[in-house]
């Protein structure tokens, strides 16, 4: 997962990074709100999540988040803020900010609300997501390939449904562990394994295709046929 993190006080923000990185995100880090708009804007680096200050120097992060919304930029936001004020939060969300999170904050809240973020863009979108001639649909919860129908168990249909829904990019084991178990299983455990082994036993080996490339010590990776 993609995070950029807008936040001016330096110290603040080498502890976002370390704390992200080592929960498995890739992150971008800058200090003011023109950097910030200038990376997320249309056209530029794709990002699941964007983390901003709201008193950034050169534009704040409730401009940013403004005029980005105005642009039609739907990636999650959410604010940082030393402002508690029921008024100051309300003004954050009217924004098009995500959630809110006041300052001193908990970095363990924190990693648990960035997830519940990506977790309502992956899974409260009932897009249908199609990788060649797989297509995978969250609102029924089918799978078809070249028009055949494909049964899955409900673990593998959402372990293949975060994979194809970023497609191209690398999702971590971490990720995989996060988003589909809620981070209840082991990093260690091999049941993302046992479960892969079984989604390419369904989706590849009948029709002599390999959708999933393992990317060693990274983690997995949905490839289109252009980019194998």
């Amino acid at each position: 997962m993609r995070i950029l993190v807008a936040e001016d006080d330096r110290r603040l923000a080498a502890l976002l990074e370390q704390t992200l990185v080592e929960a498995g995100w890739d992150v971008e880090v800058v200090h003011d709100g023109t950097a910030a708009y200038g990376r997320a804007l249309p056209g530029g680096l794709a990002y699941d999540v964007l983390l901003l200050d709201w008193m950034l120097p050169g534009t704040d992060g409730l401009a940013v988040c403004r005029r980005l919304r105005e642009l039609g930029v739907l990636t999650p936001v959410l604010m940082l803020t030393a402002r508690a004020d029921v008024r100051d939060r309300i003004d954050g969300l009217d924004a098009g900010a995500d959630d809110y999170l006041p300052k001193p904050f908990d970095l363990d809240e924190l990693l648990a609300r960035l997830r519940a973020l990506v977790r309502r863009t992956s899974y409260g979108e009932e897009v249908v997501v199609e990788v060649d001639d797989l297509v995978v649909d969250p609102g029924s919860r089918t799978v078809r390939r070249a028009g055949t129908a494909i049964e899955l168990s409900a673990r593998e249909f959402d372990i293949l449904h975060l994979l194809v829904a970023r497609a191209g990019r690398v999702v971590s084991r971490y990720t995989i562990l996060d988003e589909v178990w809620d981070g209840e299983t082991d990093l260690s455990s091999n049941v993302i394994d046992v479960h892969l082994a079984a989604i390419r036993a369904k989706i590849d080996r009948p029709f002599g295709t390999s959708t999933i490339t393992t990317v060693r010590g990274a983690g997995y990776r949905v490839d289109t046929r252009e980019t194998r």
